[in-house]
């Protein structure tokens, strides 16, 4: 049987546990707080740390994507053991780790003509990106083929979304991000945007005023969207520095909504917390596999 490694870039937001067991193979992004240092994330600098630099007013970090020399590093060890490769990327809307994966992919290819590659853009981000990374993690490991589990994942991918509220929409302001969901920019006092991640790109969908009334909106949101479908996903919660607010929305999802949580507190990382700025929470939806066999 074929051995499969999985890859993804950092901005999965997967615990060191998870990575761990359930062998994922991670790139890191780079976030920068001065124009002449770029940290490697959750190497170099903390998800803790990271919000701490971040909450200082007006403070506007920047990313920067896996280099192709970073993929190659990452891959080239693989392919000269026989090894198949899968790597899951960020919406390539949103970064361009995924050319860069494709771009090594083609050099590589060259040295190892006969090496199986798969770059994946999941046309996700943060906890959805890797509520998807996980499922092909059980692929691989309940023997599906590479094929299969190719094909299965662009059919995950089409039918997987995040609904999330952040406390401001400057952060993806300043970071160029903006698109569709500035038809929830407003002035209002304490009004909280919630937007839906579909098919690689950020969508409006409401805005209410307060955090409670957020959390309830962005269950309303996921209730509408799996309407009659609750048992065919996977779920996780997601938050940006937000841990308290977060146990408003658990409480929603799981007593009454009674949805039960794969994962109830994912850390959205550097890669995306710089566009979404802190004080965030979202439930992400991603379809079991074993609904496509």
């Amino acid at each position: 049987m074929e051995e499969i490694i999985l890859f993804s870039d950092s901005s999965c937001d997967l615990f060191p546990n998870l990575i761990e067991e359930y062998h994922i193979n991670l790139v890191p992004f780079y976030v920068s707080f001065e124009p002449e240092t770029y940290l490697k994330a959750n190497e170099e600098i903390s998800i803790s740390d990271f919000y701490k630099k971040l909450r200082v007013p007006k403070t506007f970090p920047k990313t920067s994507l896996p280099s192709i020399n970073d993929y190659c590093e990452k891959f080239k060890p693989i392919l000269a053991q026989n090894k198949s490769i899968i790597c899951i990327c960020l919406s390539s809307k949103f970064s361009g780790s995924y050319a860069s994966a494709i771009n090594a992919k083609n050099i590589l290819l060259d040295e190892f003509p006969n090496a199986k590659i798969a770059v994946i853009d999941s046309t996700a981000a943060t906890g959805q990106q890797g509520l998807v990374v996980l499922e092909t993690s059980m692929m691989i490991k309940d023997g599906l083929s590479f094929d299969k589990i190719i094909n299965i994942i662009e059919l995950i991918k089409q039918d997987s979304r995040i609904f999330f509220y952040v406390d401001t929409l400057e952060y993806l302001e300043k970071g160029g991000r903006i698109g569709k969901v500035s038809a929830l920019l407003g002035g209002m006092l304490n009004i909280k945007p919630i937007i839906c991640l579909k098919e690689g790109e950020l969508f409006p969908y409401a805005k209410v005023r307060g955090r409670k009334k957020a959390a309830e909106k962005v269950a309303a949101g996921l209730a509408e969207f799996i309407n009659g479908r609750e048992n065919d996903f996977n779920y996780a919660l997601a938050h940006a520095d937000s841990a308290d607010d977060l146990e408003y929305l658990k409480d929603i999802i799981t007593n009454k909504m009674h949805l039960p949580l794969m994962y109830d507190n994912m850390a959205i990382g550097t890669t995306i917390g710089v566009y979404t700025g802190p004080d965030v929470c979202g439930v992400a939806c991603v379809p079991k596999y074993q609904k496509y066999i």
